[in-house]
C-alpha cells in the first residue's frame, strides 16, 4: 500500500503493519515519519530495535541473519534498515525481494530511502515491500503549500496567526524546511500559545531562505516571475555557480523548443512529454509555458543564454546575474520589458 506523509498518522491508528518503506526528497518530513513509526511500535511493544546500514559495500546476508535471529531480551523487536544511495544493488534487491516474501515474526521493519526515481519504484524488490507492508512518500512542501504547513505546524503548538503573517514567515524559510520546522519552534519558546502578530514574526524570525538552482527551472515554468528572481538573488548571496545556474535555465528552454517541435510535426503534447521523459511536476506545468512562447521568443532565449555563456566565459561584456534575470523574466513573463539588449 502507498500512502503519503499526511496519511500516515491514520494509518497508524488502525493498526502496525509488518513493514514500512519511507522514502522521498525532504529529510525533515521523512525523519519526522521514521520517528513515528518507531514509536507506534515501542508503544506495540516493540522494545527492541536493530540497525543496519545498507552503503556500499554491505553483505545482504545480513538481512537474512536479522531476520531469522531472534531477541533475547524481547518478544518483539523493530528491524531499521537504511540504505542512503537508495540502490541496494542487484544482490540486494534479490535479498529484499526474498524477505519482504516471507517476513520475519514479531517484527516490524523499517526501511528508509530518499528519493526515488520511476524505474526504482517498478523494481522488483520495491513493489515486494510496498504489496507486503505500507510505503509512505515523503513529498516536498510545495512554496504554495508552505503558508498552510506552517499553519498547521503552529495549531500543532497551540498557536496561529493571520495569512499576511504565514506569507512573511513562508518567504523568510521557502526552500528550506529544516529552518522552517526551528523557527516554528523558536516562536513556541518565545511566545505564549494564543495568536502571533505579524510584527512579532518580523521581530523573531531570520530570513533563512535557501535556494537550490534546480528549483529555478519549476518557477519558469509555472511563470513565476518574481520568485524566480528571489531565487535567483538568494543564489547570488550564496555565490551559486553561474555555469549551473545557466545550465538550468537553458535546460527548460531546449526542453521546450523540443516539445515544439514534435507538436509541430503532429505529435499530441501528452505523447511528446512522455517520449522526451518529462515527469512529474514539469508534465503539468510544461504546456502552460509553451503557451506562453513562441518558437521565435524560444529562439531569441536560446540566443540570449549563448550571450551570457560568452559572458561567464570573460568574452563578452555585460553582468551575467542582470543578464540571467532578464533571461528568467523573458521565459517567465514575456510580456515585462527586458531593460538589457540581448545581442546576437
Amino acid at each position: 500500500m502507498l500512502i503519503d506523509s499526511e496519511q500516515l498518522g491514520r494509518q497508524l491508528e488502525r493498526g502496525l503493519a509488518p513493514v514500512y518503506t519511507v522514502f522521498g526528497d525532504e529529510p525533515l518530513l521523512a525523519i519526522e515519519a521514521a520517528d513515528r513509526i518507531r514509536a507506534s511500535a515501542r508503544a506495540r511493544g516493540h522494545t527492541d530495535r536493530e540497525i543496519l546500514f545498507a552503503e556500499s559495500g554491505f553483505d545482504w546476508k545480513q538481512l537474512w541473519m536479522s531476520g531469522a535471529s531472534l531477541s533475547l531480551f524481547a518478544e518483539k523487536r523493530v528491524l531499521d534498515i537504511r540504505i542512503p544511495n537508495g540502490s541496494p544493488g542487484v544482490d540486494g534487491g534479490e535479498a529484499i525481494a526474498k524477505f519482504a516474501a516471507d517476513l520475519p515474526p514479531d517484527t516490524m521493519t523499517l526501511f528508509s530511502l530518499p528519493k526515488l526515481d520511476k524505474r526504482t519504484r517498478e523494481s522488483r524488490w520495491f513493489t515486494a515491500l510496498e504489496s507486503a507492508g505500507v510505503a509512505v512518500q515523503v513529498q516536498r512542501v510545495m512554496p504554495e503549500a508552505l503558508p498552510r504547513w506552517l499553519a498547521g505546524r503552529l495549531k500543532a503548538q497551540g498557536q496561529e496567526s493571520d495569512p499576511e503573517a504565514l506569507e512573511f514567515l513562508a518567504l523568510r524559510v521557502e526552500g528550506n524546511l529544516l529552518a522552517a520546522y526551528q523557527e516554528v519552534q523558536k516562536l513556541a519558546l518565545l511566545f505564549p500559545p494564543g495568536r502571533i502578530e505579524l510584527a512579532e514574526i518580523q521581530e523573531a524570525v531570520l530570513d533563512v531562505s535557501r535556494f537550490e538552482v534546480f528549483d529555478l527551472g519549476p518557477a519558469l515554468l509555472k511563470g513565476e516571475a518574481a520568485r524566480f528572481v528571489r531565487m535567483l538573488e538568494g543564489l547570488r548571496g550564496e555565490a551559486a555557480g553561474l555555469p549551473l545556474i545557466l545550465w538550468a535555465v537553458t535546460e527548460e528552454i531546449r526542453t521546450m523548443i523540443a516539445v515544439q517541435g514534435a507538436t509541430a510535426q503532429g505529435v499530441p503534447v501528452t505523447q511528446a512529454l512522455r517520449e522526451l521523459r518529462i515527469w512529474g511536476e514539469r508534465q503539468k506545468t510544461m504546456p502552460q509555458a509553451l503557451r506562453r512562447m513562441t518558437g521565435s521568443r524560444l529562439r531569441d532565449a536560446m540566443r540570449h543564454a549563448a550571450r551570457i555563456d560568452r559572458i561567464i566565459k570573460g568574452v563578452a561584456p555585460g553582468d551575467p546575474w542582470d543578464e540571467l534575470r532578464a533571461l528568467g523574466l523573458r521565459i517567465a513573463a514575456p510580456e515585462h520589458p527586458l531593460p538589457v539588449a540581448i545581442g546576437s
